[in-house]
C-alpha cells in the first residue's frame, strides 16, 4: 500500500495548530480509498494528542523526530532511541552556564512520561511548565531528582536567542546528540531548542515501520529541517509554500500554504478524492 506521512506543525496543522474540517474530511476519504496515513512529528505524543483528536490515525505514529514509535492498536511504544543522563551531563552544564532552563523528558515503565527541570526563572518557561503539567498531564519534578538509570527521550528549552544559539553550537562536539533550533510560539524574542539522540530521525523510523506494514511507497509532507531525513527516503516528498528553502529544494514539488489546506487540496487532486 501507499503510506502518506504528515508532519504536523507548519504542514498538516493550520496556524491555530488545528486540523481543519476540510482536512479531516480528506483523511476520511483517504481511508475509504484504502490509502494509509500517519504522522511523523517533532512533538511528543502528549503534545500531539489534542491536535489530532477525532482523527483516526490508526497506523504507527512517529514522535520526537523518530525517537519513539507509538503503536495505537496496542497503546505502547515499539521503538525507542533514548539518551542516558551521562550522555547529557555536559549539555546540562552548558544550559546552566548560559542561564537557559532545560526541560528533560523521560520515558518510564508503562509508557509514562515525566519532565525534570531546574528552577524556572522566566514567564515564558512558567507558561511552558503550566502547559506541560495542567494541559498535557505530565508529572514535573526537580532536575536534582533525575534518576541515574532513566531513559531520556529529549531535552527541550526556551531561551533568549543569543544564549540558545550558543548552546546549539556547543552540541557539534557531541556525537550522540542531535539538536534543532527555531522560533518560539510562546515568545517571539525567544528560541526553542530540542535535543534528542543522534540515531533518531523521522526517516529512520519510517524505514523501520515500512516493511511490517507492507508499504511499497511513502509519500510525505513537511516544512522544516527535521523533515529532511524522510524527504531523502520517500518516493514522493511535498513541501508547502511556507517550508524552509532547503526543504523545498529536496521536494518533488512545492504545494499550497499549510494555512490554506494546501496538503488536503493536493491529496484530493493526487488521489482523485471526492
Amino acid at each position: 500500500m501507499d503510506l502518506v506521512v504528515f508532519d504536523l506543525d507548519g504542514t498538516l496543522l493550520n496556524k491555530q495548530q488545528q486540523i481543519t474540517q476540510f482536512t479531516r474530511d480528506t483523511l476520511v476519504m483517504l481511508k475509504e480509498q484504502g490509502i494509509g496515513y500517519t504522522v511523523a512529528t517533532g512533538r511528543t505524543r502528549h503534545a500531539a494528542k489534542n491536535c489530532i483528536e477525532g482523527v483516526d490515525f490508526y497506523l504507527p505514529h512517529v514522535y520526537k523526530n523518530g525517537v519513539l514509535v507509538w503503536q495505537p492498536e496496542h497503546e505502547e511504544y515499539s521503538h525507542q532511541n533514548l539518551l542516558s543522563p551521562e550522555e547529557i551531563h555536559d549539555i546540562l552544564q552548558s544550559f546552566a552556564e548560559h542561564g537557559v532552563t532545560p526541560f528533560v523528558f523521560t520515558l518510564e515503565e508503562g509508557g509514562r512520561h515525566t519532565v525534570f527541570h531546574p528552577t524556572v526563572q522566566t514567564d515564558a518557561c512558567r507558561a511552558l511548565l503550566t502547559e506541560l503539567t495542567e494541559n498535557r498531564g505530565l508529572t514535573a519534578l526537580p532536575l536534582s531528582a533525575l534518576p541515574a538509570d532513566i531513559g531520556i527521550t529529549n531535552i527541550s528549552a526556551l531561551g533568549a536567542k543569543e544564549p540558545a544559539e550558543a548552546i546549539h553550537q556547543a552540541l557539534d562536539d557531541h556525537d550522540h546528540l542531535m539538536a534543532y533550533i527555531g522560533g518560539s510560539m510562546y515568545n517571539n524574542s525567544y528560541s526553542w531548542i530540542d535535543i534528542h539522540h543522534s540515531e533518531a530521525s523521522k526517516g529512520g523510523a519510517l524505514e523501520m515501520i515500512k516493511s511490517p506494514l507492507g508499504v511499497e511507497r511513502i509519500i510525505c509532507f513537511g516544512d522544516s529541517d527535521n523533515d529532511l531525513s524522510m524527504f531523502e527516503m520517500a518516493d514522493e516528498a511535498y513541501a508547502p509554500a511556507n517550508a524552509l528553502p532547503e526543504v523545498k529544494a529536496l521536494a518533488t514539488s512545492v504545494i499550497e500554504h499549510h494555512n490554506d489546506d494546501g496538503i488536503a487540496r493536493f491529496l484530493r487532486e493526487r488521489f482523485s478524492l471526492s
